[in-house]
């Protein structure tokens, strides 16, 4: 089943202890993609600037990516520029440059509208209300969001929440949206208010699910070198709603599976710059990362005497 994502597509520019890289390729919807296309078909609706060097999307469409819904608009693209000291959990934004993307307005093509998986990645929550207007009865919309828009357009995200089955954010966007410190209480305010499961991401720490009667938890995987962590959180995402889509199933065991698939995902992309190393893994890479992930967390039971 194919997933429909709608976000940004942008060129950053990323300084870490370990390197740095200039006008790569950056954005939510790349991420998603770029991690997404493992598993499944993936339609891409955002906007890029007349300045945009398109062709470096190559890859994605041959992945199987349909960039059939990215707009290409006059003026500069979306930039951001910044640098992560040896705390990799925490960027420092040095500039952010919307340009065309400060008037995007998601036009999803027809075509695209029956997809059965939305992802809504990290956009202005009336524009998310807006996507979710123009697509048909989906079976399954997941959303993303940010600490920009917790504190700028809160109550459209509340409003948004009633509208999705899977709200995924990290732990400090679960505490500023809630007000909740403890993060099974700010799990349970979000259920509350419509979404069906919370994912709440710890970064190296790892991720946690939590439905209405169960809680699961998935640690990171542990990495030597974590090269780059931009674009970690939309890599989860693109694994775990990729797995889901790929096979329609949407019960406990099988959400659980897709948390880890997105933790594993997620592992693959800070090994590199932008989407290089999403790009370069195959389904072996993956499998063989699956297999570490459960040597990680299994045990044997045994009650001392």
């Amino acid at each position: 089943m194919s997933v429909l994502v709608v976000g940004s597509v942008a060129l950053d520019s990323v300084e870490t202890p370990f390197g740095k890289a200039d006008e790569v390729l950056g954005g939510s919807g790349t991420f998603f993609a770029a991690s997404a296309s493992h598993f499944t078909s993936v339609k891409l609706v955002g906007v890029v600037g007349s300045d945009y060097p398109v062709h470096k999307l190559d890859p994605l469409r041959a992945r199987g990516v349909d960039l059939g819904g990215l707009e290409q608009a006059e003026g500069e693209s979306f930039r951001w520029r910044g640098r992560y000291r040896h705390d990799l959990n925490s960027a420092e934004t040095l500039e952010t440059r919307l340009g065309v993307f400060s008037h995007f307005r998601p036009k999803i093509p027809t075509e695209f509208r029956q997809a059965p998986f939305v992802f809504l990645a990290n956009i202005d929550p009336r524009l998310q209300l807006e996507v979710l207007k123009q697509v048909e009865r989906p079976k399954l919309v997941a959303c993303d969001t940010m600490n920009f828009w917790i504190e700028s357009r809160r109550a459209d995200l509340i409003e948004l929440l009633k509208h999705v089955d899977v709200l995924l954010l990290n732990d400090g966007e679960a505490r500023q949206l809630t007000e909740h410190a403890n993060l099974v209480k700010a799990a349970r305010w979000i259920l509350q208010r419509g979404p069906r499961h919370v994912i709440i991401k710890k970064g190296e720490h790892g991720a946690f699910m939590f439905t209405g009667s169960t809680v699961f938890f998935a640690p990171a995987y542990p990495l030597e070198d974590v090269f780059d962590p931009t674009g970690a959180g939309d890599s989860f995402a693109g694994g775990f709603i990729g797995y889901l889509a790929r096979t329609g199933q949407l019960d406990e065991a099988h959400l659980r599976r897709a948390v880890v698939y997105g933790s594993t995902m997620g592992s693959f992309a800070v090994e590199r710059f932008s989407i290089q190393r999403l790009l370069e893994i195959g389904t072996s890479d993956i499998r063989s990362r699956l297999d570490d992930f459960r040597r990680l967390v299994a045990f044997e039971e045994e009650m001392p005497a």
